[in-house]
């Protein structure tokens, strides 16, 4: 699927006279570039100063059970492996999501749909605001954290209206802007659940919570006021099936589950590992709080920095290098687990979660790269330039919003990885030696269809 816009063949400014009651604006020409310094460029930098918003508030509900495991202590009755069960739920969820999102966009409008999936999260925050007590059942609190997955869905949607309101010459850095800002969200309602935990203590959970009610509302008012609809918007349903036959698609999901997965999974799970595989060091909550917020901040804010070095060095030679260099953060991480030193471990993971910011910027580089090379080919082989043009950015715009959805299912596979090992052997280290193999198998994979040297792989990605 491609979220493209189709621009009206009149020229002059987009002026409210384009707009309907709706906000809809009729007359988008991004390419134009009299058109975008006139109009264009201020009303898409509006509304992705609110896309932003909206997607972070959507990261911060994703991942708000990484916090609230933090606080359920004895008295909820619930082991390890439970713990990471709620944590992997809402990761599935939103991996879940992220396609129908995506689809959304275009049937029904960039800003009714940030309106409608922003007020769409009050419901896993006010029931979480409700259950957290205890004496609550373990099945209620997997009900109420599953449907947590709903602030998953945001990142889909929000990259493919974005893409829409920028020329082609701007949609990296956008796109790298509304993805960054998305992922801080992370970061940030951990320190929320660090304040709460220092100040209010582990007894008032309820509390993470209820901070993102206005919040939330307060971004659905900004977008409802201030966003467009881009009423020639349109969904290209043949370029999903197109891309779904092409073995790069299945190739770069693979790379992106490494990356993005890596950044996710390890982002809902820190914490707890934190307190399972230190005990003594992490005895109390707020203690493992002040370390859970570092990794994902660092991973949120190096990710356009992976495609800048895309861009100068390809994005295959980048994205080989950051899961070479995975594989040895892992090992790391192993080695300190068996030696149980905790500053080679927050070394290890540390760097696991830096280097997956890296990577989700030169992975996600290497798409429309692909396509690309392939639209070369097709030009030297006698089609229409522009025909290519359009078919390699409708199948790029595609291939996003499918490696978005499966790359999230990474998550997961962490977050079961870490249950079995803990509930198996107590300890992470038979989750760190298979991270350690995937890194390597995806190494391998990365070499061996676009690295390689060989007359059969794409130039240039």
């Amino acid at each position: 699927m491609s979220t493209v816009a189709r621009p009206d063949e009149t020229k002059g400014p987009a002026t409210s006279r384009s707009r309907s009651t709706s906000r809809g604006i009729d007359d988008w020409r991004p390419e134009d570039r009299a058109f975008w310094e006139e109009a264009g460029a201020r009303i898409a930098r509006r509304n992705l100063v609110f896309s932003v918003l909206s997607e972070h508030i959507g990261f911060s509900v994703w991942s708000l059970w990484s916090v609230l495991v933090l606080f359920l202590g004895p008295r909820y009755h619930i082991d390890a492996a439970g713990k990471f069960t709620l944590t992997a739920l809402p990761t599935a969820l939103g991996a879940l999501l992220r396609l129908p999102y995506t689809f959304a966009v275009a049937r029904f409008g960039g800003r009714n749909w940030t309106v409608f999936s922003a007020l769409l999260l009050l419901v896993p925050t006010v029931l979480a605001g409700l259950v957290l007590s205890p004496g609550v059942s373990y099945g209620t609190l997997l009900a109420v954290a599953c449907v947590a997955g709903v602030g998953g869905g945001n990142f889909a949607s929000s990259m493919a209206n974005i893409n829409a309101f920028y020329p082609q010459r701007l949609k990296g850095w956008a796109l790298g802007v509304n993805a960054g800002g998305g992922n801080l969200g992370v970061p940030v309602v951990q320190l929320l659940g660090l304040l709460v935990l220092a100040t209010a203590g582990a007894a008032h959970p309820r509390l993470v919570p209820l901070v993102y009610l206005p919040l939330i509302v307060l971004a659905a008012l900004g977008a409802a006021l201030r966003m467009d609809n881009l009423t020639a918007l349109r969904s290209d349903r043949r370029a999903l099936r197109e891309v779904a036959r092409e073995p790069h698609s299945w190739v770069m999901s693979v790379l992106y589950v490494g990356t993005f997965g890596s950044f996710i999974g390890f982002g809902f799970a820190f914490g707890q590992v934190l307190q399972v595989q230190f005990p003594h060091q992490f005895d109390t909550p707020v203690k493992a709080a002040y370390l859970t917020f570092l990794g994902p901040l660092l991973g949120s804010l190096v990710r356009p920095v992976g495609g800048r070095m895309a861009d100068r060095w390809g994005g295959a030679r980048v994205t080989l290098g950051t899961f070479v260099a995975m594989a040895g953060g892992a090992g790391l991480v192993l080695a300190a687990s068996r030696s149980k030193s905790l500053p080679l471990f927050l070394a290890g993971f540390v760097a696991l979660f830096v280097l997956s910011g890296l990577g989700n910027g030169a992975t996600y580089k290497m798409i429309p790269a692909i396509f690309q090379a392939k639209a070369r080919t097709a030009i030297a082989a006698g089609l229409d330039p522009a025909t290519a043009e359009l078919d390699s950015r409708r199948r790029a715009s595609a291939l996003i919003g499918l490696a978005g959805a499966v790359g999230a299912f990474g998550g997961v596979l962490v977050n079961i990885a870490f249950r079995q090992s803990f509930l198996t052997s107590h300890n992470g280290d038979a989750a760190y030696l298979a991270f350690l193999a995937a890194y390597a198998v995806c190494s391998a994979l990365t070499w061996a269809v676009y690295v390689r040297p060989s007359a059969h792989r794409l130039p240039e990605v």
